[in-house]
């Protein structure tokens, strides 16, 4: 592992389904579930599921900048989720499953920013990530970390996580 060490915050739907795409890309160090984007100290998933604490799922990824780039984080990150769609990922539905990207300098909001115009028009609908910064971000209880990696016959995983891992995977390829 290099000392270049960068890392972002990204939510696009369920965190399950973000950090296994996250599995897939050389350069990534660590993808960790969790809660950020909200103002409720110390976050549980029942709170955070309820919709009150004003947190999304997110994954923290974190990688060696030295091999991939904020970039290509991004590249895989919206591949993984659809950006259109205002607090909702197929049929996950509330704030906490809103497409967001969380910066921690304004190096790295500028360069998200960037990237987002950039793809603005590959989408039929207005890209609707919010763009914050990182207060906070709290890991999210062990069950959930790796879910996909040690659950993939899970029903939940097998049609919802799956077809987005295979979607990653073929763009990785090209």
């Amino acid at each position: 592992m290099g000392d270049n060490i960068e890392s972002v915050v990204l939510g696009g739907g369920c965190f399950w389904c973000i950090e296994a795409v996250f599995d897939l890309l050389p350069g990534v160090v660590s993808a960790t579930s969790g809660y950020a984007g909200g103002a409720t100290a110390d976050p549980t998933y029942q709170a955070v599921c309820g919709g009150d604490t004003g947190h999304a799922e997110v994954v923290k990824v974190e990688y060696d900048a030295d091999q991939v780039s904020l970039e290509d984080v991004l590249d895989v990150f919206f591949t993984g989720h659809d950006p259109t769609t205002p607090n909702r990922q197929g049929a996950d539905a509330g704030t906490q499953y809103r497409s967001i990207v969380l910066y921690d300098s304004g190096e790295q909001k500028a360069r998200v920013e960037s990237y987002l115009a950039g793809i603005a028009d590959k989408y039929v609908g207005p890209v609707v990530t919010e763009l914050e910064p990182l207060e906070r971000f709290y890991p999210a209880e062990e069950y959930h970390q790796k879910y996909f990696e040690k659950n993939p016959h899970q029903g939940y995983c097998r049609v919802v996580i799956s077809p987005k891992v295979s979607k990653v995977r073929e763009k990785l390829a090209r």
